[in-house]
C-alpha cells in the first residue's frame, strides 16, 4: 500500500458491536458497512415484532454507525438486504423510503432461508 490512502476500522458504542467484524472501514473517504442484525444496542437483544421493526432497527444501527463517521444517510450508495422470506420486500420497502428521504441508494433484495439469530432481516 502507497501510504496515501488510510484504512480505519471504527466502532462506536451506540450501535450492536460484533466480535467477528468491525462496524464500519473506511479506505480514503469512503466507508463500508458491516451487516446489521435487529438488534437493540441497548439490551443486546433483537427487537420484538415482526418484518417491519426488525428492519427498522436494522436501520437504525446503520443511520447510527453512520453519523458516527460524520456522515448523513444521504451519503450511502449501495445497501445490500437479505430477507428470510422474499414476500416481506414490501413491508421492508415501506420502513427503507423513510430513513432515505432525498434518494434510494443502490439495491440489492436476497432471499436466504436462515439469518443469524433467525432474524427475519438483516441490511448492509
Amino acid at each position: 500500500m502507497s501510504g496515501y490512502n488510510a484504512v480505519l476500522a471504527r466502532n462506536t458504542e451506540n450501535a450492536p458491536k460484533s466480535s467477528l467484524s468491525t462496524q464500519t472501514v473506511a479506505f480514503s473517504h469512503y466507508n463500508h458497512l458491516s451487516a446489521q442484525l435487529p438488534i437493540d444496542s441497548t439490551s443486546g437483544k433483537m427487537v420484538a415484532g415482526g418484518v417491519k421493526e426488525q428492519a427498522e432497527q436494522c436501520l437504525k444501527n446503520i443511520k447510527t454507525i453512520v453519523e458516527s463517521v460524520d456522515h448523513v444517510m444521504d451519503d450511502v450508495v449501495k445497501v445490500t438486504i437479505f430477507l428470510k422470506n422474499i414476500a416481506d420486500s414490501n413491508a421492508v420497502d415501506e420502513v427503507y423510503a423513510t430513513f432515505f428521504p432525498s434518494g434510494i441508494p443502490a439495491r440489492t433484495t436476497v432471499a436466504y432461508s436462515a439469518l443469524p439469530m433467525d432474524a427475519l432481516v438483516q441490511l448492509m
